[in-house]
C-alpha cells in the first residue's frame, strides 16, 4: 500500500536541508543576524521634528511686532553666519576633546601606567568643575577670541569623554582579549583592532554628551568676541528683548539636537558590523 502521509525520508532530509539559510561564512552554518543599519527610516523623525519647530517659530516670530533692535537682531543673514561659526566652534571643541580624552584614557587603563589615574582624572574633574563662566573671564583678561574660549570649553568637556574612553576599554571581555594575544597580535593591534573598536560605542556616547556641552556653552565665548550665536544671545538679553531671546535660544537647543542626531549616524557608522 502506497503511504499517503508525506513524501519519502529522503525527499524530508532534503527539503529541511533546502530551508535552512546557510551562510558560507559560517562554514554552512545559519546565516547570522543582521547588524543594524547606519540609517534606518526611524532617523528620519528627530530632523522632522526639527524643520517643523523652527518653521513653527518662523511663523511666531513673523507675527510679533519688533522694534528695530531686534529685527537686526534676527536678522537672517546674520543669524545663519552666526550658526555656522557656533557649528564651528562647538566641533572644534569636541574634536580636540577626542583627541585628548581617549589617550588619556588609554594611559590610564593600562598595566604600567595606570596609577596614572588618579592624577588625569583630578586634572579633568577640575576642568568639569571649575566654573565656565569664571574661567572665561578670568582668561578674558589676558586673551580673546577663537582659540581662548576653545581651550577653556575643551578643558570642561573633557570628563565625559575620559571617563567613557575609561569604561569602554574596562568593558571589553578578557576572553577576547586573551584570544587576540594568543593569535599573536602585539598590545598595540589588540588595541586599535580590539579593543578601541569594541568601546566605540560608549566612548560614542561620551563624545556625544560632550558636543551638546560645548553647543550649550560657546555663547558664553560671546564675552571674548568668539563669534557664534551667544551674540545675539547676549544682545538680546541686555537689551530686554523676550521675542529674540526666545528665538536665540530655541535655535540652539534645535541645533545642539541636530548635531547630537548627525553624531549618532556617525557613533555607528564607526561601530563595528557585529557590535551595532
Amino acid at each position: 500500500m502506497t503511504d499517503t502521509l508525506g513524501p519519502p525520508p529522503a525527499a524530508q532530509a532534503e527539503a529541511t536541508a533546502d530551508d535552512v539559510d546557510t551562510y558560507e561564512g559560517t562554514g554552512g552554518g545559519p546565516r547570522p543576524t543582521q547588524a543594524q543599519r547606519i540609517v534606518t527610516p526611524r532617523d528620519a523623525v528627530l530632523p522632522i521634528v526639527l524643520v517643523l519647530t523652527l518653521v513653527a517659530l518662523y511663523t511666531w516670530v513673523q507675527g510679533q511686532t519688533l522694534d528695530n533692535i531686534s529685527v537686526n537682531i534676527l536678522d537672517t543673514g546674520a543669524i545663519i553666519s552666526a550658526t555656522v561659526e557656533h557649528i564651528y566652534i562647538a566641533f572644534t571643541i569636541a574634536v580636540l576633546v577626542v583627541l585628548i580624552a581617549v589617550p588619556m584614557g588609554v594611559l590610564v587603563t593600562r598595566d604600567r601606567t595606570k596609577f596614572l589615574a588618579p592624577i588625569v582624572l583630578g586634572i579633568a574633574n577640575f576642568g568639569q568643575a571649575a566654573p565656565s563662566l569664571g574661567l572665561l573671564a578670568l582668561v578674558g583678561i589676558y586673551y580673546t577670541g577663537f582659540w581662548a574660549v576653545v581651550l577653556i570649553l575643551t578643558g570642561y568637556a573633557l570628563l565625559s569623554v575620559l571617563r567613557n574612553t575609561i569604561a569602554g576599554l574596562q568593558q571589553v571581555d578578557k576572553g577576547v582579549l586573551d584570544a587576540a594575544k594568543g593569535m599573536g597580535m602585539s598590545p598595540v593591534a589588540v588595541l586599535l583592532r580590539v579593543e578601541l573598536p569594541l568601546a566605540v560605542p560608549i566612548i560614542g556616547a561620551g563624545a556625544r554628551t560632550a558636543l551638546i556641552l560645548a553647543v550649550a556653552t560657546v555663547p558664553l565665548g560671546a564675552f571674548l568676541n568668539a563669534g557664534g550665536l551667544g551674540q545675539q544671545l547676549i544682545a538680546s538679553i541686555k537689551t530686554d528683548r523676550a521675542a529674540a531671546t526666545l528665538a536665540i535660544a530655541v535655535i540652539i537647543a534645535v541645533l545642539a539636537l541636530f548635531l547630537d542626531w548627525l553624531a549618532s549616524i556617525l557613533q555607528r557608522a564607526a561601530t563595528p558590523r557585529g557590535v551595532r
